[in-house]
């Protein structure tokens, strides 16, 4: 019984088990077949979360594989972030499951159903095709093609398409997306084909009308592609509606039906954003049939790097439309441009054509005008134009004022038969040459032109000014020839006016005095003088010198009494002369009236140390000579450093020992010796000291004084004079050779002899005159190291004159301010000042040239070249000081007076703040004329050039801007700080452009 009963225990315990176990397998099959059903009920996360459950709790392996499979899935269609992982998972944890590859489709299925096409075709790449049924398969194809397309993967996609391309359900379909490949490789006959056998859109993509009308269009069937596009417009949205007006405005283009066309085109955007030269070209050559001209411009300046013969038409229509709009000047940039595209012969050469007219009547910013137009006659010699276009040429020479370029055109052969021409032009440039102070180049050319010239009132001209080239380099005789053929000429000419004043000025150059008086007085008696009262002024003092120095003082008091009362530039110097001049007609009593007035009226005059040294004369030789001692001591004392202070205490001294006081005049006498070394007065003053100590009997004492002083040998006196006296007669002969090899034995035999200071003096004008300007140096040096002499001033000015030539600015700069300090005649004065501010500029001391600059400009008597330097010092020194305010201003000065480069650098300058102020109209009228007015000073040419591009831009005016940057590029590379600013605008304009043009490619990207 116990036996049974425990069998009878373990049955029911194993039938309880069995029990268990059914109803946890029915429970899970349950839960998996009711996720099934919330699956196909679309419930995808309730079912997701059932079959995570059945995952947790099932054992069988199919199950469970079954049950990853609907979570991967359900996971793709709620767009969860793990979907392809658990996709993944799957496909690796049952690889074996029949539902592998189902998995792996249904997920493409689903993510191209739903748009998602580049994550449906990753998948479609993993399907493994064997196992699809036909239905499946041919979806596959069509699916993976189409995701391909969607992709732009045109290759890759039509094997795909093509082998379904004849099946029932997505043959049509194949067709049209095979079709739309070929419209977008512009195949456009296969397009063509396609579409016809479609018939119509596939559902997702309506635009077979669309593709149509432009395939029509691309076939230049017009009216075909104007009706399907109108058609395809009310279902189409706005990018499509903007394309398909760019069909039907570029169809009635080609139909040459503008009015029609034009509202079309105004209504397209551009495909993505962006216009290409093509659509510019055809909506502004719609404006221009108008008669819209500003539009047309406004549009045809979109067009940049065209370099096709659609690009060369609208270049040249721009050029017209230019001069439609009296705008000539801008036309010139956009005939530039078709006339160097041979895309089309016509065109080409109307354009050169226009483009050579255009730079003769409005200059040239990028060539002479004689070279462009030569350039014409040389490329078009059969052209209907060229007896116009020789006039034009002969005429440029003189309208470009480029007559250095015109110069080599006319010398290098390609122009003959115009010597008239050639003269003329030599007289131009010769004179331009005379205003840059070119004097030797100058008279080469004005030779030129006097060979050439027939023509009288020219050849007058010419001839009047190589007399002034020949006065300029010191030709006084060539000069006084020419000047005297001139006058022979009867025909007037507007130099007339200035004849006798220049004559006068070369007589009296060469010492003949009467004649120099004639010229002067017939000068001041002309009717314009009393309008060049400068002129004037000079010519009343060169009247009262030539008389002065003929010793005919009373005309020439009466000539001084002019300019005095003109109160003009050298007023001091006219008073003080006619106070001399009273001493010579034994008017003492005058003339010391007339100096004592001078002193109290001319406080700060150059000539002060003069006229004081003077009264002192004049008071000791009228017997006043406590007056004469006192005058003296005021000059000694107020005027140290004056040239006449040396003479001053030799005549105090040798007054003392006349009047018997031998100890005073010993005193005045050591002390020049001492301070004067090396002077005629030093040398003088030892020879009267040595008299006062025989008369005291003290002749020891003189030898022990005499030997103390440096430089001097007694015992050597007749030696040194003998040797001296030698050595000058070279340098009076006017032999420099000679004078250098004699002054250099002098000084190797007597270094610190009595005439050291005078040897070394000539030595160095002998060694100046030879050229050898280094070896002169030292012996300039030396004279300039004593005490002030009559040769400080002179070798002041070589001195600073040699360090300026090999800018050496730090030796010349102390130099010239004490020959500023120094300096009795007024002309080394403004020499010295004009240098001053040219070194203290070059050297960067930007305050000092300004400074200095403005002392120049404050002698009224200045030329209006130096006065042009001075003004130019002032505005580049403040530019470089970054106050552009002052720099404007001086620019502003600087046009006033400047010729040649200095003009073109003012100009320049003019156009740079007009941009700064945003008057780009301005700008462009003013670098026209610096072209035109200075087109020889290439830099600022250049410069400006830039300027002029950055305002053409900012109105817009495209092409106009990156033609003048891409000329300055290719013709101006000696200038690369030009180019690369030049290139760098360039390539923010393209950057810029490239948003909106698609035929424009950034300068980075090339």
């Amino acid at each position: 019984m116990q036996k049974l009963a425990l069998m009878l225990l373990c049955f029911m315990m194993v039938t309880a088990t069995y029990a268990q176990q059914s109803k946890i397998a029915t429970d899970d099959l349950a839960t998996y077949n009711q996720a099934i059903d919330l699956y196909q009920e679309d419930q995808y996360l309730a079912s997701q979360r059932l079959f995570e459950k059945v995952l947790e709790t099932v054992d069988d392996e199919v199950i469970r594989g079954n049950a990853s499979y609907y979570i991967a899935n359900c996971a793709v269609r709620l767009n969860q972030r793990n979907s392809d992982q658990l996709i993944e998972k799957f496909v690796e944890e049952y690889p074996t499951s029949i539902k592998k590859n189902s998995a792996i489709i249904d997920v493409a299925d689903y993510y191209f159903d739903n748009g998602n096409y580049r994550k449906a075709a990753t998948w479609y790449q993993r399907v493994d095709k064997s196992t699809l049924s036909r239905k499946q398969i041919n979806r596959y194809y069509f699916n993976t093609g189409y995701t391909l397309v969607q992709a732009k993967k045109f290759d890759d996609a039509k094997p795909f398409l093509n082998r379904v391309s004849d099946d029932q359900e997505y043959g049509s379909k194949a067709k049209y997306y095979l079709g739309y490949i070929a419209y977008e490789n512009d195949e456009v006959e296969t397009a063509t084909e396609l579409f016809d056998q479609v018939g119509e859109s596939p559902e997702d993509d309506e635009k077979l009308s669309y593709y149509k009308a432009d395939l029509n269009y691309k076939s230049g069937k017009f009216d075909e592609a104007i009706k399907l596009a109108k058609e395809q417009l009310p279902k189409s949205n706005r990018r499509e509606k903007s394309q398909l007006n760019r069909i039907i405005g570029q169809s009635l283009f080609n139909q040459e039906k503008y009015d029609e066309a034009l509202p079309y085109l105004q209504k397209y955007e551009g495909t993505r954003g962006k216009w290409n030269n093509n659509d510019y070209y055809q909506l502004g050559y719609a404006y221009y049939k108008q008669g819209d001209f500003e539009k047309a411009v406004e549009t045809f300046n979109k067009i940049i790097d065209g370099a096709n013969a659609t690009a060369q038409n609208a270049y040249y229509h721009l050029g017209q439309s230019y001069i439609k709009l009296d705008r000539n000047e801008d036309a010139l940039n956009a005939f530039k441009k078709a006339s160097e595209m041979d895309l089309d012969p016509q065109i080409s050469e109307d354009a050169s054509y226009n483009y050579a007219k255009l730079s003769y009547e409005n200059g040239n910013p990028y060539d002479s005008v004689p070279a462009v137009i030569l350039a014409y006659l040389e490329k078009y010699p059969e052209s209907d134009k060229q007896s116009e276009m020789n006039e034009f040429l002969i005429d440029s020479y003189f309208s470009s004022k480029n007559y250095k370029e015109a110069l080599r055109l006319l010398e290098d052969g390609r122009i003959k038969g115009n010597e008239a021409v050639y003269g003329k032009v030599a007289l131009y440039y010769g004179l331009n040459l005379f205003t840059s102070g070119e004097y030797q180049d100058a008279l080469e050319n004005l030779d030129k032109a006097v060979k050439y010239i027939v023509d009288p009132e020219l050849k007058k001209k010419t001839i009047f000014w190589k007399a002034e080239t020949m006065y300029q380099l010191n030709n006084f005789t060539g000069a006084y020839e020419n000047f005297k053929k001139a006058k022979a000429i009867s025909t007037a000419i507007e130099e007339d006016e200035l004849y006798n004043y220049d004559m006068g000025y070369t007589q009296f150059k060469l010492k003949k005095y009467d004649e120099a008086i004639k010229s002067f007085t017939a000068f001041t008696k002309q009717s314009g003088a009393n309008n060049d009262r400068v002129r004037l002024n000079d010519a009343y003092l060169r009247i009262g010198d030539a008389n002065f120095v003929t010793k005919q003082y009373w005309p020439g008091m009466e000539a001084y009494n002019k300019a005095i009362e003109l109160n003009g530039f050298n007023s001091d110097y006219a008073a003080f002369q006619k106070a001399i001049s009273y001493g010579f007609v034994q008017k003492n009593d005058r003339k010391i009236e007339d100096l004592e007035a001078f002193i109290k009226r001319f406080k700060t005059s150059k000539y002060i140390d003069d006229v004081i040294y003077e009264l002192g004369n004049t008071y000791i030789n009228t017997n006043q000579v406590a007056a004469g001692i006192r005058t003296y001591d005021k000059l000694i004392s107020g005027y140290p450093n004056s040239i006449y202070t040396s003479q001053a205490m030799m005549r105090k001294g040798l007054q003392l020992y006349n009047d018997g006081n031998l100890d005073q005049s010993l005193i005045v006498f050591k002390q020049v010796a001492e301070k004067y070394a090396g002077t005629p007065q030093a040398v003088q003053a030892i020879s009267s000291a040595r008299q006062v100590y025989i008369d005291k009997g003290n002749t020891n004492d003189y030898a022990v004084w005499v030997r103390s002083l440096d430089g001097v040998e007694v015992t050597d006196n007749e030696l040194d004079d003998t040797a001296y006296e030698s050595a000058e007669q070279p340098f009076i002969k006017g032999d420099m050779n000679g004078t250098a090899r004699e002054m250099k034995k002098y000084l190797n035999q007597f270094p610190n002899g009595k005439h050291a200071l005078k040897a070394h003096f000539y030595l160095a004008q002998a060694q100046f005159s030879e050229n050898k300007k280094a070896e002169s140096v030292p012996n300039y040096e030396y004279v300039v190291s004593k005490e002030r002499s009559e040769f400080t001033e002179q070798a002041l000015a070589r001195l600073s004159e040699i360090h300026l030539t090999t800018k050496d600015y730090d030796k010349a700069i102390p130099v010239l301010k004490e020959l500023e300090q120094l300096a009795d005649f007024p002309q080394n004065v403004i020499y010295a000042q004009s240098n001053l501010m040219k070194a203290y500029y070059e050297t960067e001391k930007y305050a000092e040239a300004v400074k200095y600059a403005n002392k120049v400009l404050a002698d009224t008597s200045i030329e209006n070249n130096v006065k042009s330097d001075a003004e130019i010092i002032i505005a580049r020194s403040s530019w470089k000081q970054g106050n552009e305010t002052a720099a404007k201003t001086a620019y502003e000065k600087v046009r006033e007076t400047a010729t040649g480069s200095l003009a073109a650098e003012a100009t320049y300058y003019k156009a740079y703040f007009e941009n700064k102020e945003g008057d780009h109209d301005a700008v462009i009228t003013t670098v026209n004329g610096l072209s035109k007015n200075y087109g020889g000073y290439k830099l600022w040419s250049a410069k400006g050039l830039v300027v002029m591009a950055k305002s053409y831009y900012a109105l817009d005016q495209t092409l106009n801007a990156t033609t003048i940057l891409d000329a300055v590029i290719a013709n101006f590379t000696q200038y690369p700080e030009v180019v690369t600013t030049a290139k760098n605008e360039l390539a923010k304009i393209k950057t810029e452009v490239a948003k909106t043009n698609s035929s424009v490619v950034p300068t980075n990207q090339n």
